[in-house]
């Protein structure tokens, strides 16, 4: 069982500085308490009273003065000394610690690893389609399927819509898209199994753990991350409960902290890892899981779609899988690059799933699950650089996902295992990392010749291709000729044009957007689908939503973009309220405590004047079977 968030925070105030981690998790197991409940919920009223009253102006506050203020406060931190230290306890994350693991096994040697991940259990952050390949889980556990992997459901059909306002109509399947041999999952439980097996093999996985700061060396190189101090409260000052937080030196860093990661951003940048001109672009997905009657579920069945609800300049699509148990996980993804600030990602889902084709497969059903997340879209072109003395990116935080093949797990997995071979035989076999600090080139040469390398290069200019002026019809017509015929053999790249938030354009030149009210059958407003979420934040605590200007939102986003921030958030965290104290106008209101993580705002807004951060760790949404 994994440990809790009261439990490492204790344990963290009682361990020393040394190497290892025997210390650490002797004292979080004996002071453990009940794992947190994975179907624990947050009250509709709670979400609704917070939706008005939990905005905090300790955002507004020099926030960098504060925390200093703070580390004196807090004196030295403890150190804990790692051979590898890995950001994220996610697919990648995972499966780079267990392979590691296993090399060592494999030759009798020792390597100390750690995972740090910041959701309340492994898993509880995690939310995917999720149709995935099982290659790179093959590579690790042959017999995965003896081992009680939860994949339990195979890809049995596939089939590919274009919906009209009230039609379906059938259209060809592109070749990437064939799902024959996946499984459909739940990707939150799959992770679960995988941090199992992680601690089984001696990696020390510890959730409920939020890695807020990089820690580097005088020459530049990386050596760490540090822990966020827990017991905080929004004035930035120690309540009775506060533990610092620690530091977590390794030989090498691994960032497997998912689609734009909140250290990985910073670090791309100070390190100068992407390309002047090159840049990640973004999808928003959101999705829910219904148990639906009997006679309406085929298991195995793989259902994707084009078309509405979305026009034809944004682009995007829905998916329905057909799990056990009677279960169906459905979704919208709509790329982050649509240029109408009036567009409502969450009621676009809503829209969908009111289409005929759709709410006749939901009616006399009911959602078990709601969350919503980022995808990394931008392919090959968009990839930083890999390595960094110190330490690489690997996963999502990179940008793996193969948009086209609607699958990213696959991939970063397999980084994972690539970034893995590479360290282990940097550390021990060569024995590196006690005098200068590491560099995994050998991790991006290993990177240029694998299977992930040409599955992304093949597809290219599939994405991209997206953006011309004939939009979505134009993208289609380019996706077919490559897809069946030219398989990415042309001697060119198409670039990305701009940042997603440099493509959101004027409110002046659209209409607003009359969405439907919900029909709390099919369709259900914003707070009853966080409610789902089970997310929560500790109300006491600094906002981790930090605004770099105050007055932005106010005197540009709202005036200029009619407010989107309340419209691209999935999960109302943002509002654009009556000014009690200017009466006549509006202020901005940031109500934290509904954050499902899913990192749109920090993408989407068109000021960048949102940072997301990290919250106490065990803070968020609390997912189940997504």
């Amino acid at each position: 069982m994994y440990r809790t968030r009261t439990a490492i925070s204790r344990a963290q105030a009682l361990a020393p500085s040394r190497r290892g981690s025997l210390l650490l998790k002797q004292s979080a197991a004996a002071l453990a308490g009940p794992a947190r409940d994975s179907f624990s919920r947050v009250p509709l009223n709670t979400l609704r009273l917070s939706a008005r009253h939990s905005s905090s102006t300790s955002i507004f506050r020099n926030t960098s003065a504060d925390e200093a203020a703070l580390a004196e406060i807090r004196g030295p931190r403890e150190v804990m000394e790692y051979d590898v230290v890995i950001v994220g306890g996610g697919p990648a994350g995972l499966s780079a610690a267990i392979r590691l693991k296993q090399l060592a096994a494999k030759e009798d040697k020792e390597i100390n690893v750690i995972v740090v991940e910041k959701g309340g259990e492994i898993g509880a952050h995690t939310l995917s389609g999720a149709c995935i390949e099982t290659g790179p889980l093959e590579e690790l556990f042959p017999d995965w399927k003896e081992q009680g992997a939860p994949l339990n459901q195979p890809a049995l059909e596939d089939h590919m819509k274009y919906l009209t306002a009230n039609h379906a109509f059938p259209m060809p399947h592109p070749p990437q898209m064939n799902n024959a041999g996946n499984y459909i999952v739940s990707l939150s439980n799959v992770v679960k199994w995988l941090g199992e097996k992680a601690e089984e093999l001696g990696v020390d996985v510890f959730p409920a753990t939020a890695a807020s700061e990089i820690l580097y060396n005088d020459d530049g190189s990386v050596r760490g991350i540090a822990t966020n101090d827990a017991g905080v409260d929004k004035s930035f000052k120690p309540k009775d409960s506060f533990t610092p937080g620690m530091e977590l030196q390794g030989k090498l860093t691994l960032f497997a902290e998912g689609c734009h990661g909140s250290l990985t951003k910073g670090l791309i940048r100070k390190l100068n890892l992407r390309e002047d001109g090159k840049f990640q672009t973004y999808g928003l997905g959101i999705k829910e899981v219904w148990e639906v009657e009997p006679e309406k579920h085929t298991p195995g069945k793989v259902v994707h779609t084009m078309g509405y609800p979305l026009d034809y300049e944004t682009y995007g699509g829905g998916f329905i899988y057909h799990m056990e148990d009677n279960k169906v996980t459905l979704g919208l993804v709509v790329g982050l690059d649509y240029k109408n600030p009036y567009l409502s990602p969450y009621r676009e889902f809503q829209r969908f799933k009111a289409h005929p084709f759709v709410s006749n497969l939901l009616k006399g059903g009911r959602v078990l699950s709601y969350g919503a997340r980022a995808l990394v879209e931008g392919g090959l072109q968009s990839l930083p650089k890999l390595f960094f003395p110190g330490g690489a990116l690997i996963g999502d935080t990179a940008g793996f996902m193969n948009v086209p093949k609607i699958k990213g797990t696959h991939n970063a997995m397999r980084s994972g295992i690539l970034a893995a071979d590479s360290a282990y035989n940097a550390i021990v076999t060569q024995g590196q990392g006690e005098d200068a600090p590491i560099v995994l080139s050998e991790y991006e040469e290993a990177f240029k010749n694998s299977q992930i390398y040409k599955e992304l290069h093949e597809v290219r200019n599939i994405r991209p291709s997206f953006h011309t002026s004939l939009g979505i019809w134009g993208g289609m017509m380019w996706s077919g000729l490559d897809t069946m015929l030219l398989k990415g053999r042309v001697p060119f790249t198409f670039q990305h044009k701009d940042p997603d938030y440099a493509m959101t354009k004027p409110a002046a030149m659209y209409k607003p957007i009359e969405y439907p009210k919900p029909d709390g059958e099919i369709t259900f407003d914003i707070l009853t689908s966080v409610s789902r979420t089970g997310t929560n934040h500790a109300e006491n605590q600094p906002v981790h939503l930090r605004l770099a200007d105050a007055s932005v939102e106010v005197k540009k986003n709202l005036p200029i973009y009619a407010g989107p921030e309340q419209k691209f958030c999935p999960a109302g965290v943002y509002e654009y309220v009556d000014d009690e104290a200017n009466p006549g106008h509006k202020r901005f209101q940031i109500n934290s405590q509904n954050c499902i993580h899913c990192k749109t705002c920090d993408i989407k807004d068109p000021s960048q004047n949102i940072n997301w951060t990290v919250p106490e760790g065990g803070d968020g949404p609390q997912y189940v079977d997504t």
